[in-house]
């Protein structure tokens, strides 16, 4: 069976300067918006999309944030991954990401745009290889982190999750 290094050599693999985890960029459209285009919160021109590969490992997780742009999650390899959403209304929710689709867990999730997302493997997993697929397309200018005290004040029900997806 592949392993977390094995995956990281073969995609080319980085530490995540933000979020954590390790990631490679796969994708970003040769074709562009203009400034003014789209809505005001996008600063500068944008790709119509981009593509990443994304791997957690025990010791990684997705560290709470948000982006302008709606991000879809997809599970390529290995184990399932815990993501919390928290939405602008006050509202939240777990889904798993992950292969066994009989049991619940989904192959492909979305967050819209705005939404504070943070993801982790299972207790006791491995690894897990996702992609996932921006547009309009990535900007680390987009990439907003989560302050602890400022989500557990907003979402006290998921306090919890919430310390263990913040630094």
């Amino acid at each position: 069976m592949i392993t977390a290094d094995e995956i990281k050599s073969l995609f080319h693999l980085k530490p995540h300067p933000e979020e954590g985890g390790y990631f490679a960029e796969t994708y970003r459209s040769t074709e562009s918006i203009p400034e003014g285009i789209l809505p005001a919160r996008y600063k500068g021109i944008r790709s119509y999309a981009t593509a990443i590969y994304y791997l957690l490992t025990p010791d990684t997780f997705s560290a709470m944030h948000r982006l302008q742009s709606d991000e879809i999650f997809h599970h390529y390899l290995g184990d399932p991954v815990e993501m919390l959403q928290l939405r602008p209304d006050g509202s939240g929710k777990t889904l798993i990401l992950g292969p066994d689709i009989l049991s619940g867990m989904q192959p492909q999730i979305i967050v819209p745009g705005g939404v504070w997302q943070g993801l982790r493997l299972l207790r006791g997993e491995t690894f897990a290889l996702l992609g996932t697929t921006v547009s309009p397309g990535f900007e680390f200018s987009d990439y907003e982190s989560g302050r602890r005290d400022l989500l557990v004040e907003a979402y006290p029900k998921f306090q919890d999750l919430i310390i263990a997806l913040t630094r």
